[in-house]
């Protein structure tokens, strides 16, 4: 990515918090529309594996897009990336929130993700450009901050938008304070120099977007579709592997591959690898699985909903000052292990929860798997980068982010899916037991709502059984992505002593 002129730019505040206020708003549409997706199901008519889409699509999106980032700013120059990247973001938010269809909901976030990916690792060039080495810490970690804030401001901005107005405007809130954004960055961010020539692969791009594209879309349908059954996901299965397939091959036979595949030969940073995508997998499908839980299931408004995930953010912010402080004075080890196990140990306290489940375990329980995720975070770069030279650190970061990406992705494509199964082997079972000749129903103190012979009975009956077999397809999901944490522990035994450090990493780094 080149750089700016060798003068400090004038008004390095006002920079950074122009992209400051940029990367805010892409962190917040991560978590906000998780909240109203259960209103969205509503407006589209559509399953809940469904409306997962909306979550997906832009996940997806952004990693497919993110590692262009460096080709585009020297190619175009880092400003006019960014206000274009910006400029589709608000535009797309309009379409996201204009949409009545859950087909034009999920290609608008497409495009929304393909915008918004440019966002924060230009946000971070940026900031690291406008001030000098000796002041860098201290702008990237209020920058940091800001970006952080977004995992805990978007399910509670969600929750009282969508209660007291409407859902649409979760996406609509981006436009005044994209605007802002916009403004600042025309007025202060400085242009960098521009290279016409500098060419693109563009084979090794889109082998790689039609890997993940199909794979993803794979996932979504699958569940739906009766899996390898269906055409149309051996169709998707296939492409996938061919996409990957012709990515690997071309990456290893170029001479300038569109990602290196020399970085993977990287020991410290494959190992890195593994660990983001476990990150993603285990902290994503939480914010998406925890708001119709607690509206459909535990029975709170949508405000409260909002309002209970809060804690997960308070969480991870506390966790990543904790953790960058902690980096480099205590092996890197013994922090991930401790996050993992925060988030295992939250899991299988969810696994156990009924439809009663009171405030102090939702509250105490999504605090801690924000401390899990947050813990981490720093202590996994500390592990991934500094064995690369600086020149390779900014292809490094797109790969990086990318596999986190993807695995967020199929995280909340597996987690849903599995909800969906869960859910319809429970009802099953449940069914079971649903006859005239249960004594529990014959003789339960209201027997008459659960009598078999009125139509209301029968309606009782139905909403109950619905009830109790999306709770079992709830803690099931809690219960294996609490496994799957566990899992994650043994992937230490990879990781030699770390070298410790007498001063800190940044905490915002994995921001």
């Amino acid at each position: 990515m080149s750089s700016i002129t060798q003068a400090p730019p004038k008004h390095p505040a006002m920079i950074t918090f122009s992209v400051m206020l940029a990367s805010l708003l892409y962190s917040i549409d991560w978590t906000i529309a998780a909240i109203a997706l259960p209103h969205m199901q509503g407006t589209f008519s559509a399953t809940q594996d469904q409306t997962g889409w909306v979550i997906t699509s832009y996940i997806v999106a952004s990693a497919i897009a993110m590692p262009t980032c460096g080709w585009l700013s020297t190619r175009f120059g880092r400003k006019r990336v960014f206000q274009c990247a910006l400029g589709g973001f608000l535009v797309a938010s309009v379409f996201c929130g204009a949409a009545r269809t859950l087909e034009l909901e999920v290609m608008s976030r497409i495009v929304q993700g393909l915008s918004g990916a440019f966002l924060i690792p230009l946000s971070h060039a940026i900031i690291l450009d406008t001030y000098p080495p000796h002041e860098q810490g201290r702008a990237m970690a209020l920058w940091g901050t800001g970006s952080v804030m977004g995992s805990f401001l978007g399910p509670t901005l969600g929750g009282y938008i969508t209660e007291y107005s409407s859902w649409q405007y979760v996406f609509y809130l981006n436009i005044p304070f994209g605007l802002i954004a916009m403004l600042g960055i025309a007025g202060f961010v400085p242009e960098t120099e521009r290279d016409k020539k500098h060419p693109l692969d563009w084979f090794g791009f889109l082998t790689l977007a039609l890997g993940i594209g199909a794979f993803q879309l794979m996932l979504d349908r699958g569940g739906r579709q009766d899996w390898f059954e269906s055409t149309e996901i051996l169709l998707e299965a296939g492409l996938s592997i061919l996409g990957i397939y012709l990515f690997v091959v071309h990456s290893l036979t170029t001479r300038k591959p569109f990602l290196d595949p020399r970085l993977v030969a990287e020991r410290n940073f494959f190992i890195g690898l593994l660990f983001v995508f476990l990150y993603g997998l285990l902290t994503v499908p939480p914010i998406v699985l925890m708001p119709p839980f607690l509206q459909d299931v535990r029975g709170f408004p949508i405000d409260s909903v909002g309002l209970l995930q809060a804690p997960r953010g308070f969480g991870l912010l506390t966790a990543m000052i904790v953790g960058g402080r902690l980096t480099g004075r205590i092996d890197s080890r013994i922090l991930i292990a401790f996050g993992l196990l925060c988030i295992a140990l939250a899991g299988l306290e969810m696994s156990s929860w009924n439809d009663s489940v009171g405030t102090w375990p939702l509250v105490w329980t999504n605090f801690i798997q924000g401390v899990g995720g947050g813990i981490i975070l720093v202590p996994i770069q500390a592990i991934a980068f500094p064995s690369l030279a600086p020149q390779r650190r900014t292809e490094a970061a797109a790969v990086f982010n990318l596999v986190r990406s993807v695995g967020a992705s199929i995280g909340v494509s597996t987690a849903l899916a599995l909800f969906v199964h869960g859910t319809s082997v429970g009802r099953a079972q449940l069914t079971e037991h649903v006859t005239r000749y249960n004594e529990a129903m014959r003789y339960a103190a209201d027997a008459s709502t659960w009598d078999m012979a009125t139509t209301a009975g029968l309606a009782h009956i139905e909403r109950t059984v619905d009830h109790q077999a999306a709770l079992l397809g709830y803690t099931n999901d809690f219960w294996l992505l609490s496994m799957a944490a566990f899992a994650g522990l043994p992937l230490l035994l990879l990781l030699g002593k770390q070298k410790r450090s007498p001063l800190p990493l940044d905490p915002v780094e994995a921001a």
